[in-house]
């Protein structure tokens, strides 16, 4: 049985390899397995994409579909849980398409990780890597994005970023 730390922080690009190396780790902590779900379901696709991620991982999760109030959602976790929030890009996409204080509700976030009774796993995407977007909603989340990861990686005991489904420690050890 791996121990995972309070936070763990898994950074990736799109398809990387991010989310199954996350869920990996917390499978490998034995411990009761909840996760929040961030996604919004808008189209056929996306509910497919839904479907299929549940079918994989299978019945022994605990669900939370949370698209917004992750206070709302980590006070549910109990001490003897691990959580997987897939994922902090969706999070803050629902944020910025709803028009909130971006800062506040990062604020919040974070605050409701150190509250958290579980220990935590967080997935977000690297979205710095690439050219300049060619329009200002895309260039104010590339901003938000890189914001958001630097707030979570430094209240992170453990950054990993997942290249080609290889980790690279960042911060602190793999268990």
């Amino acid at each position: 049985m791996a121990h995972l730390p309070n936070l763990t922080f898994v950074l990736g690009g799109a398809s990387s390899g991010k989310s199954a190396f996350a869920e990996a780790l917390v499978v490998q902590t034995g411990a009761p397995r909840v996760y929040v779900a961030t996604s919004q379901v808008y189209d056929d696709e996306m509910a497919a994409k839904v479907r299929d991620h549940i079918d994989m991982r299978g019945a022994d999760w605990l669900t939370i579909e949370e698209p917004l109030d992750m206070q709302a959602a980590l006070s549910q976790v109990g001490a003897d849980q691990v959580v997987l929030l897939d994922c902090a890009s969706m999070w803050l996409t629902n944020h910025m398409m709803a028009e909130h204080d971006i800062e506040a509700e990062t604020q919040s976030f974070i605050e409701s990780l150190a509250a958290c009774n579980g220990r935590v796993v967080i997935v977000s995407n690297e979205v710095g890597m690439g050219i300049v977007p060619d329009n200002a909603l895309a260039r104010r989340f590339r901003i938000a994005q890189g914001k958001l990861n630097q707030e979570l990686a430094a209240a992170a005991d453990l950054a990993v970023f997942v290249i080609a489904g290889l980790p690279q420690v960042l911060k602190g050890q793999l268990p």
